[in-house]
């Protein structure tokens, strides 16, 4: 059978061997609170690579401490960090697939306990936690008001992500992406509901992009035009009034001219709303963002089936498809999907030639 969802597409210089590829998916297991990877995660992420997966994208690398969603999220603000990211990016480069770093700061959403534990809310010192900051001082809810940032330091944390996205080059990442969803600072800047600034990242929709924007100049102007660079938005606050699709694809027409090469689309995030959750619901999102923002895409939110990813990629309502929880659930979901798909793939592992999947 001929698949699109297993042909190869090419950004910039890396040609990714499918279109199959793994989100970002937060871990919560840097247990030294200092940002280093561990074996953790070269199992983790090497497993996806393992199992046939075209692009792997690691969790949330926060680009200075105080941008860690939790104490005990990955960072990628020093070398000690980028050295011990090198042993993964090998391991997956080893089993054929590419790797990239997604570079993040949480903004007002930062210094919160994992997920599994019981404490909500933003963590006091005595839970190792730190004042948080934001475009303005809006609190999400239920969080503590963050200190607005000033124009130097919104400078300054731009800087930092392109200071992070050097070393991810060095450490051997095919690509970055940059985190701009879910509520974190830099959709905080984009959105008119965490928002409130009147100087130059503040108000219009040109000046709240700024921040996306000189990033990515900041990141194509020091690493060449070979390195490709993704954004993750969160298409739309799920709001009246608030941020949208149509925003997010003129936000994404303006960032390609930049120089990014794709747009991972999710959504929500930046405030409480009532999200129509269902099989492919994002995927949408990213069809419309692709068509009004003439990018190329990749779509997310519960697609589980290879049949299901077959369609998406195939009818062009984007250009490649991000699986988490199937991924989460069997690793090896690209080498299984391939199977019911029929078709034939050259980088089964050979050590498990033994356990072929059959119909």
């Amino acid at each position: 059978m001929t698949s699109q969802l297993f042909s190869p597409i090419t950004l910039r210089g890396v040609t990714f061997r499918n279109r199959l590829w793994v989100p970002a998916m937060c871990q919560y297991s840097a247990e030294k609170r200092d940002g280093v990877p561990t074996a953790w995660h070269l199992v983790h992420l090497g497993s996806f690579a393992r199992g046939g997966a075209g692009a792997i994208v690691t969790e949330a690398a926060a680009v200075v401490p105080e941008g860690r969603i939790s104490p005990q999220d990955l960072g990628i603000w020093n070398d000690a960090q980028r050295d011990a990211f090198r042993p993964i990016v090998d391991f997956v480069h080893s089993q054929g697939a590419k790797i990239g770093v997604q570079l993040a700061h949480a903004g007002r959403k930062a210094s919160t306990p994992r997920t599994w534990e019981e404490q909500v809310g933003t963590l006091d010192e005595a839970h190792h936690g730190w004042p948080t900051v934001g475009p303005s001082a809006v609190a999400f809810d239920g969080y503590d008001v963050p200190r607005a940032l000033s124009a130097d330091e919104v400078r300054a944390v731009i800087d930092a992500f392109v200071a992070a996205a050097v070393r991810s080059r060095d450490a051997g990442f095919d690509f970055v992406e940059l985190h701009a969803a879910h509520g974190y600072l830099l959709h905080q800047f984009l959105s008119p509901l965490s928002n409130e600034r009147t100087d130059e990242y503040g108000g219009s929709l040109e000046n709240r992009a700024r921040p996306v924007l000189e990033i990515v100049k900041g990141i194509r102007a020091t690493l060449g035009e070979d390195f490709p660079i993704l954004v993750r938005f969160s298409a739309t606050d799920w709001l009246e009034g608030a941020w949208d699709e149509h925003d997010t694809a003129r936000v994404a027409s303006w960032a390609k001219e930049a120089g990014a090469d794709l747009f991972d689309i999710s959504s929500g995030g930046n405030a409480a709303a009532k999200i129509p959750v269902g099989l492919g619901y994002q995927v949408p999102l990213a069809e419309s963002v692709r068509r009004e923002g003439d990018v190329e895409t990749g779509a997310v939110g519960l697609i589980v089936g290879a049949q299901q990813a077959e369609e998406i990629v195939s009818s062009g309502r984007s250009d490649v498809v991000f699986v988490g929880r199937e991924f989460l659930r069997d690793p090896h979901f690209a080498l299984r999907a391939a199977f019911e798909l029929g078709v034939e793939l050259d980088y089964f592992p050979q050590q498990y030639h033994r356990a072929p999947f059959h119909a």
